[in-house]
């Protein structure tokens, strides 16, 4: 299984991988948006990790993306955030 990672805070990107390793999975792990971009488009992902506060485009526009592309793998979101607008606002992404 094909799982994307991505978060800027370099610790948890890396905790986050090892875990995911430690259970024989395949990570792409990223820091910024513009290189999970690239994976998204070039590989087949079967699940992505999403931190909601990461420079350039931000969880929330990268899971818009994904879904505008159509794709069905699911998303998790990671993030700080605690406020229900957030929640919302997350679990309202669709594509087109």
């Amino acid at each position: 299984m094909n799982v994307l990672v991505l978060d800027d805070e370099k610790e948890i990107a890396d905790l986050v991988e090892v875990y995911l390793k430690n259970e024989d999975y395949n990570v792409y792990k990223f820091y910024d948006s513009e290189d999970a971009i690239r994976c998204i488009n070039t590989e087949k992902i079967d699940i992505a990790i999403l931190d909601v506060m990461v420079k350039g485009k931000n969880g929330f526009e990268i899971c818009k993306y994904i879904r505008e592309k159509n794709l069905k793998f699911p998303v998790i979101m990671l993030t700080a955030k605690i406020e229900d607008a957030d929640k919302i606002r997350g679990l309202m992404i669709r594509g087109r």
